[in-house]
Formats: C-alpha cells, structure tokens, sequence
C-alpha cells in the first residue's frame, strides 16, 4: 500500500479554512443528521468471525486484504440476503495454514434473510462452504435464468458458483471454462456485457504475483518497513500480473479474450476493486479498477470488442496533484445532481479519497479537497458507498476504515488498527461535512474491509453489511425516523442482461435530478443490492424517470409513485 502522498490538510473533525458562517453552516448540518446506525449483527444471527490472518500481527501480505461482502437476494424473494467472505489463518511461526477439525474450519458465510430482523446460516445447505484466502464476490445473472449467480476471487482459485434456483449453487468454475493454470491472486472482477449482446461477460483482476513458500519476513526487504518500523512487504516491491476478460459464449461457457480485448496489455499496476457501468455515456459499458500504489485503470470500451486504458486522459488516474495513491475501494454515484456519474476512490492511511466529478464527455476532476473530504486522512479507507441516507434526494458518503498493519498501534498509538466508519453528509451537491460522531454504531471502531449497501429490511433506508477482520460483521440498521420519500428500482434486462448490469438510471423529481447505476462489484471487493434507491425529498414521486439499458435501448417513465420498489421490464415502460 501507498505510505503516504504529499499536498494533505490536516486532520480534524473539520477544516480550519473557511470563513466563520460557512463553518457554523457545518456545524448545524452535523447537529441535525437526523440518521442513526445501530449495529444488529449478534441479534440478527450474524455471530461468526471472519477469520482473517493473524491478530496481533501480520508476517505477510496475503493476512492484510480481507475481503467484500455481498447483498442479493438469492432466492427471489424480495428480501436481500448476506454473504460474508473468509480468508484463514498460518499457525504460529509457520508459513503453512492451520489444520481445523472438521466443519471447524473457517467458512464463507451465507444468510438468508427470514424477513423478521434475523437471519438463518444457510452456508452448507446452498453449497457454499468453502475455506481458503478469499478476496472478492461480483454477482450477476450470468446465464439468464433468473437467478443471481456469483463469481468469487481468491488467492489460490476463483470460483464461479451457478445459482440452480432451488435454495443451492454449484461449481460450475471448470465447466465454464474459468480454471486458471498455477497459482494466482485473484483480486476485484465484475460482470459486463461489453458487446452487448444480452449475456454478461467477466472481468477478473490479478492483485500481484505471490508465493508464500518464497515470501520475504516482515523488515528484511525495502518495501517491508512503515515509518521505519518493520512490517509485512508489498505491494510495491512485488512482481504485478495482468487483468483478464472472459467472453460468454452462451451455453455456460466462456472464452479468454484477455489478449485480443487490449485488457491485459495494461500492465505494472496492482490492481483492487472494480466496477462496470457507462462513464461517457456513450451506451457500452467501460470498466474502472483502482490500482494500489499505482495509477487507477480505466478501459474505455471502444464498441468493438476491444478497450484502451484512458485513465490518465480523462482524469481518473491520479488524485488533484497528479500523484498515484494505494486505490483500495470505489464508489458510484451522482453527488451534485447533475445526471452524470461520479466515482469515489478510497485510499491509504495519510491520504483521503479521490471524488472524481464527472464533467461529461468522459472526462472528471478530483474535487475531494474542495468537497470537505480533506478533514480526515488518519485512516486506511476501504469499502464506500455514496448512499442517500435520510432520503433527501442528496447522495451522502460512507467508508470503513482499519490499518492493515495491527502492530504499528503499539508504537505509533495514532495509527490504530482499528478504527471508526466514517459518515459525510451531503450539504447541498457541492460538498461534504463529517457526521460520523453523530451516527450511532458507526463510529464503533473495527478493522474493516468490504461494506455492501441495501435496505435490508425493506423499510426504505439503506443499511450496511461492513466486514471485520478476525472478528463477526457488523450489519448497522440505519435508524432514519424522518418522512422524506424515496423510490426504488428493479430491473430486468430482456434484449439486456437479465440483471440489467450496466444500466443507467436518472430519477427527476421537484426539479432536481439523480443519477444512479446497476452495479456487479462496487465498495471494496463487494456487490450492493441490484435494486437502485433514491431519496426523494419532500416530493411523494419521480416526474420522470429515465433507464438507459445495457442493449442501448432508452426508454422513461413519468409520475411514478413513490415509496416502494419498482420493477420494470426492459421494453415494457411507457
């Protein structure tokens, strides 16, 4: 991970700059957030820890990532479910992992929601037990049954697991024709369908190239010290890979088509989390990937079956001052409201995210420092999301943070390792004032890595399913007791992929708008609830709604009511 970049503010709760009006402004915003998190994992049922390397220390790099988390609804029936990630664990002075006793072994995780504020583990009975270093989940429909399937990322072997629709998945990784050859360190992927085509294609990211047996010890190399104490070496330092992308042919199967696509010709990046959806809006889904500690990637698609690496050009590879950061989750969203779609790149401790304004035509600005996210950089920032949290039509900031270095805190008490989940509202489209203290169980500190984002209780709020290093997820129930409307949006891909992957849609109401996509990977090696939420104010329904489909294909809807979840249909709005 990046240690440090130059430029920063300094730390606080809030910036100094500014005059006295503006401050006051921010200090009323803060003491009238009207949301409260309460975190219900261990009533809910969601006990077991996420084992993850070791606890008080870590020897190496392959113990620091952890892992997303994902929210489907896997059996079709309304209600969003959890799936938590795991990695294991190396015994004592050792480079080999530990031996469990049977069915002790650390596990995915999947939940189903019993649609009464708990759920059931229902991990052995869908199929999903696994144990291994697991990185990340991407979900999409991939063969067009109707059910949500999921590709998940590992150190060691990936996996596609098939939903069959009967409660259980299968590995279908070889029979797809998914199996990589030797050891790999798969990292962030996302369904696309990039010749849009109506099947989704995927994109898998290799993190680095790593062997355990060979691995240099904490402080023997020069990339295995922090503030001249000695810690687990990489990323920088290590041998890089290449990305890859797998073309569905129909039938269950995929092809290579790394070389031919121009996707692994990117080279000399360490490649995290990634996300498919439009940027130019130009009707083909591109595909963004932070880079850590090297520049972001993102591969515009060029409408022939091929992508070029435009990051550098269109403003997304860098932060403001033109340097690299340690990009380790992202976002997707339409802060200021102007329909088009900004991205949030979260970073390394000693450095604060990336808000890339989207200023059309493909191209973006980094306004983080301007939008009020430079108050804070004490922390390594992980899974995000721009969720409207009080529904008032404004979309707000939420990240989890947590050092990857657990021994630093001993002599540096300042770098914690495990620390708070941070919370922006959004003062008004043009920037952010930090809420956390003023957000109930949020503020609660844990080493965190993935968050996905859904109303989990179908109340019409977003909630979050956060993920803890060696300790139980945190499910925080958003609390929001207001009356503002909101308006949900479930899509079905007819001539587009059945899950609608790559979908854009605007939502106008009082005379604002709002733009939002669908999503197979955001945050940090997550996927979010398919279903698009917006917050709609004061106002009771959308005048106007407008989906932009994977196929190309645009069609609106107008004075649709408010207050519950919309299904449409591709072909089928008016």
């Amino acid at each position: 991970m990046l240690a440090c970049c130059a430029g920063l503010l300094a730390v606080g709760e809030m910036s100094a700059r500014g005059p006295r009006n503006a401050q006051s402004s921010s200090a009323n915003m803060r003491s009238t957030w009207p949301v409260t998190f309460t975190d219900v994992a261990e009533r809910a049922g969601l006990r077991d820890p996420v084992i993850y390397g070791g606890i008080d220390r870590k020897r190496f790099i392959i113990e620091t990532n952890g892992s997303g988390v994902a929210l489907i609804d896997y059996d079709n029936d309304g209600w969003l479910d959890g799936l938590t990630l795991s990695g294991t664990r190396l015994r004592d002075g050792t480079r080999e992992e530990v031996k469990y006793a049977p069915g002790a072994a650390p596990s995915n995780r999947l939940y189903r929601n019993m649609r009464n504020g708990t759920f059931q583990d229902v991990t052995d009975a869908a199929g999903l037990r696994r144990t291994g270093w697991a990185s990340s989940v991407c979900a999409g429909d991939f063969d067009n049954d109707g059910w949500t399937d999921l590709f998940l990322t590992s150190y060691g072997r990936n996996v596609l697991y098939r939903n069959r629709g009967n409660g259980r998945f299968e590995d279908a990784t070889a029979r797809a024709g998914l199996v990589a050859s030797g050891i790999r360190w798969g990292s962030g992927c996302t369904f696309v369908d990039y010749d849009r085509d109506g099947r989704l294609d995927l994109f898998v990211a290799n993190y680095l190239r790593f062997d355990l047996a060979t691995a240099t010890e904490p402080g023997k190399g020069p990339n295995c010290l922090w503030k001249g104490i000695a810690v687990n070496c990489g990323p920088k330092g290590l041998p890089t890979d290449t990305n890859l992308l797998y073309h569905n042919r129909g039938g269950g199967s995929f092809a290579d088509v790394s070389v031919v696509s121009g996707i692994a010709k990117v080279t000399g990046r360490y490649p995290m989390t990634a996300f498919a959806t439009d940027l130019d809006a130009d009707g083909w889904s591109d595909i963004y990937v932070a880079s850590d500690s090297t520049a972001a990637i993102l591969y515009r698609n060029n409408r022939d079956g091929t992508f070029a690496d435009v990051a550098v050009e269109s403003g997304t590879a860098y932060n403001e001052n033109g340097n690299p950061q340690a990009g380790m989750g992202v976002a997707v969203g339409d802060y200021n409201r102007d329909g088009l779609l900004d991205v949030l790149k979260t970073h390394f401790a000693d450095d604060i995210p990336s808000l890339y304004r989207n200023l059309g035509k493909g191209l973006f600005e980094d306004v983080a420092a301007a939008a009020g996210l430079a108050v804070e950089n004490r922390y390594v920032e992980w899974g995000a999301g721009l969720p409207d949290l009080d529904n008032d039509g404004l979309q707000d900031l939420f990240y989890v943070t947590g050092n990857v270095y657990p021994e630093i805190e001993r002599t540096l008490p300042q770098y914690s390792h495990r620390s708070p989940r941070l919370v922006f509202r959004n003062t008004g489209g043009a920037g952010f004032v930090n809420v956390t203290n003023h957000s109930g169980d949020a503020s609660v500190p844990h080493s965190s890595r993935g968050a996905a984002f859904g109303d989990l209780d179908n109340d019409g709020d977003i909630d979050v399913l956060v993920m803890n290093m060696n300790e139980p997820p945190s499910l925080l129930r958003n609390e929001y007791p207001g009356d503002h409307g909101w308006i949900s949006f479930k899509l079905e891909g007819t001539a587009s992929n059945r899950s609608a992957i790559g979908a854009t849609v605007i939502v106008m109401a009082g005379g604002v708008r709002q733009a939002r996509a669908v999503l197979s990977q955001s945050s940090y090696y997550s996927h979010d609830d398919l279903r698009l939420h917006f917050g709609l104010g004061g106002q009771s329904k959308a005048d106007r709604v407008e989906i932009t489909w994977p196929s190309g294909r645009i069609e609106s809807l107008t004075n649709v009511q408010g207050r519950r979840v919309v299904t449409i249909r591709e072909g089928s709005a008016r």
